[in-house]
């Protein structure tokens, strides 16, 4: 079983260039954390691409093993840091974790 973590938010900035900015920031972020949270076998991350007007800026896509791996990445201090970043700049979060 894989338990895959998906992410997406809408980001508070009024101004489309600074939301397109912490957009890529959110997503950089969210990259860096492979290959230091162990429990992450893949993950995809980026700023929304199409429909801006109606979509989310920005989601990531996780994989782990099971939920045992969710909790290590979500207690891990790389992706506590990388939480934080993301709380100050964002307006609403929507998630769902299901397995594939």
């Amino acid at each position: 079983m894989t338990l895959r973590h998906v992410v997406a938010w809408k980001l508070a900035a009024e101004d489309e260039e600074v939301r397109a900015e912490q957009a890529a920031e959110v997503a950089a972020r969210l990259r860096s954390l492979v290959g230091v949270v162990p429990s992450i076998r893949e993950l995809s991350a980026g700023p929304n691409a199409a429909y801006a007007h109606a979509n989310v800026d920005v989601a990531v896509v996780i994989d782990f093993d099971d939920v045992q791996g969710l909790d290590d990445y979500q207690t891990h201090p790389a992706h506590q840091e990388v939480a934080a970043y993301i709380r100050s700049v964002v307006a609403g979060r929507m998630a769902v974790d299901f397995e594939v």
